[in-house]
């Protein structure tokens, strides 16, 4: 069965908590490599059947309306894996 993945992201303008929480963990570790760290989601949506320009318009939706908080957020993504 193929899956949609969507990928939701805070918005590049506001603060991320976590991501800095993981940032300074990595920094006291000695990691140095890495200057920011930026945590999202990633949802799989199981399509039972094709997946066609349908089922596409109506991940897109979901992930617009539900997935996500637009106030916040921003979807980066949306891909068919099989």
């Amino acid at each position: 069965m193929p899956t949609i993945v969507v990928d939701v992201m805070p918005k590049a303008e506001l603060l991320d908590p976590q991501g800095k929480a993981v940032s300074g963990a990595l920094a006291r570790l000695g990691v140095e490599q890495f200057s920011g760290v930026r945590i999202g989601k990633r949802f799989e949506l199981t399509v039972d059947g094709a997946v066609d320009e349908d089922v596409l318009a109506k991940a897109r939706q979901i992930a617009d309306e539900i997935l996500s908080n637009s106030v916040i957020e921003d979807v980066v993504g949306i891909e068919v894996v099989e």
